[in-house]
């Protein structure tokens, strides 16, 4: 039998690029002599992102549809064309024997001539509330890899498969790090730990909260804060004895180990990694993507009683309140600890992966 090769893409933010990176990682455990090209949008991250971890991509001229009037959108047209005619020609000398689509411009086109050319096909959505590419692609899959329930409202039920999104497989087994965290972060093992995320490139209204309420914060808890690269210099001065500050955390492990409490964004990738790591988490959605979708993400885990949500445009009044609530509160911390447990999916690539065979069987 020939070797499998498989054409994957996904890309635009590193939560479309970490999973398609880790679907390729475990196609290559599963099959080690598997062939694995990907395609993405030419000017985007994942043509520095995927070389990087060790894999060959193809470049498409195509970007998204802007929602206010720019000269761009009327190149876009022309950039969708060329995108489904260079996929076309890339499919055709590749000759994959399935196609996998994580999210992105560039999946689009791909995955479109890859089914109009009767290559099986897979989407995996990591967001509760999915993006047009992948509403318009699942009439054309054979299935639709989902990270959270009720996304029937929006794709044939019968494609969908619950597998949740790839993580980090070292977070499976945080609970054992606790004494390496807090020498690692010289921390004191007898206070609580509030752990602030804003992701790499870091979130400006989530720091300026934490610089406006750090008196109040740090008389609580020592704070491992992550402000992310684009603000480290603007906040590093405010480092004290129980405030660290960080542009970017390199062992994530150790750093959702140690906390004891978690202020984060929602991207969909990170709310699969608080899952697993299981701590009380106060989510603060970025409002500037598309759809709203981190918004929609948090509400989904909130509404099962396994996170609390403040809005960015609440911030100033209902954050305190919030805030105080929860580390005064045993059981409640307790409460969500156990319910955003019950969401994780620690084995999301191994099922992802599964649901490719199955269509490469069929």
């Amino acid at each position: 039998m020939k070797p499998y090769k498989f054409i994957i893409s996904g890309g635009g933010t590193g939560g479309h690029i970490y999973p398609a990176i880790a679907i390729a990682n475990e196609c290559k455990r599963r099959w080690p002599d598997c062939e694995i090209l990907f395609v993405g949008a030419s000017n985007r991250m994942e043509m520095e992102k995927v070389p990087a971890a060790g894999y060959d991509i193809k470049g498409l001229w195509i970007s998204g549809l802007q929602r206010k009037f720019t000269l761009d959108n009327f190149a876009f047209p022309l950039k969708v064309t060329k995108s489904l005619w260079d996929a076309r020609r890339i499919i055709n000398k590749f000759k994959p024997t399935a196609a996998i689509g994580t999210g992105g411009y560039a999946s689009g086109p791909l995955l479109q001539m890859a089914s109009m050319k009767g290559v099986p096909c897979l989407i995996q959505e990591q967001n509760s509330y999915p993006g047009i590419t992948n509403k318009l692609l699942s009439k054309k899959v054979q299935k639709i890899c989902v990270a959270s329930t009720g996304l029937d409202r929006f794709f044939p039920k019968e494609k969908i498969v619950l597998t949740g999104n790839p993580v980090r497989q070292d977070l499976l087994d945080i609970d054992s790090k606790r004494e390496q965290a807090l020498q690692h972060f010289n921390l004191d093992a007898s206070k609580k730990t509030l752990l602030v995320l804003g992701g790499s490139l870091g979130a400006r209204r989530i720091n300026q909260l934490i610089d406006n309420q750090l008196g109040s914060i740090s008389s609580d808890v020592q704070i491992i804060w992550q402000c992310g690269k684009f603000y480290y210099d603007q906040y590093k001065n405010r480092a004290i004895a129980t405030v660290q500050i960080h542009a970017f955390i390199s062992r994530m492990d150790l750093a959702y180990s140690a906390a004891d409490f978690i202020i984060s964004r929602a991207g969909a990738g990170t709310i699969s990694e608080l899952c697993i790591v299981g701590k009380p988490v106060i989510f603060i959605p970025s409002p500037n993507v598309a759809e709203d979708h981190q918004t929609k993400n948090a509400l989904a885990v909130v509404e099962k009683g396994a996170g609390l949500l403040v809005k960015e445009t609440d911030i100033d009044q209902n954050f305190n309140t919030i805030w105080k609530g929860l580390i005064t509160d045993s059981g409640l911390q307790s409460n969500l600890s156990s319910q955003i447990k019950q969401l994780a999916l620690p084995h999301a690539t191994i099922g992802i992966v599964n649901q490719l065979e199955s269509i490469i069987n069929d």
